[in-house]
């Protein structure tokens, strides 16, 4: 539920002439909801709606946890009854939306979870009104202009869970690449190819949350720059591979 002065810096955003899809890119708060203000900008009254607890499926959790923090987004009900949790999943990775999916299902306690296609990519979207429970990293504006860190529940599945964790983020925001040098052999330069992962994030936060969980299992990282992970070195590589592999 977004409070009143969130509500009305939104609104005098689009008073300056500016679109909803201006506002809702700068805010991170739903074309809908803003939309909705418009009519009626109090908040509605709501039901009380009790914690649910940790989920029971700790591996789809850890999973999706990984998904949101790297392209997921919660946003309100117009109405205020509830939340729509959505992670956009590129077109060129079926197996990684059906992955996607299926943990928003494990973990939703409707058990549900649908897909909207767009241009280029697919919305896993489902609806409940535990969300904000669920993922308290849920907040108004980019997450890499906030502080996010883990309640102390989600790190015990994290620690619990780890490669899950690392396989959700890298889902998200990382790659598996073939890079490629050149050496002399025998007098004779030659081509040379390796594999390595990238995973990139303007969080500082979330890439913390990334480096921690691959010291936990034992893969060693470079950092490039402020964004950007690499790991290159060989058995690190082959331990992503078992656990993670590439997208698909």
């Amino acid at each position: 539920m977004y409070d009143i002065s969130t509500r009305r810096r939104a609104l005098a955003l689009v008073a300056q002439g500016r679109s909803l899809n201006s506002v809702s890119r700068e805010t991170g708060i739903s074309r809908a909801a803003i939309r909705s203000w418009q009519d009626r900008i109090e908040p509605r009254p709501r039901m009380a709606h009790s914690d649910p607890g940790p989920p029971a499926d700790e591996c789809a959790y850890a999973y999706l946890l990984g998904l949101y923090l790297g392209d997921g987004c919660i946003s309100g009900h117009p109405r205020g009854v509830g939340y729509y949790l959505r992670i956009a999943c590129a077109n060129s990775w079926p197996g990684l939306i059906d992955a996607c999916e299926s943990a928003m299902r494990a973990i939703n306690p409707t058990g549900r979870a649908n897909r909207i296609q767009a241009q280029g990519y697919v919305s896993v979207v489902s609806y409940s009104k535990h969300w904000p429970y669920l993922f308290p990293q849920h907040g108004p504006g980019k997450k890499h202009e906030r502080r996010i860190a883990l309640e102390p529940w989600q790190q015990a599945i994290v620690d619990a869970h780890p490669w899950e964790f690392i396989r959700g983020l890298v889902h998200s925001d990382g790659c598996r690449i073939t890079n490629w040098t050149t050496r002399l052999v025998g007098g004779e330069r030659k081509r040379y190819e390796y594999p390595r992962y990238f995973f990139t994030n303007l969080s500082a936060d979330i890439i913390t949350l990334f480096t921690t969980a691959l010291d936990q299992v034992g893969v060693e990282w470079k950092q490039a720059n402020a964004r950007n992970i690499s790991v290159a070195r060989k058995a690190s590589v082959a331990l992503m591979d078992a656990h993670v592999g590439p997208k698909y």
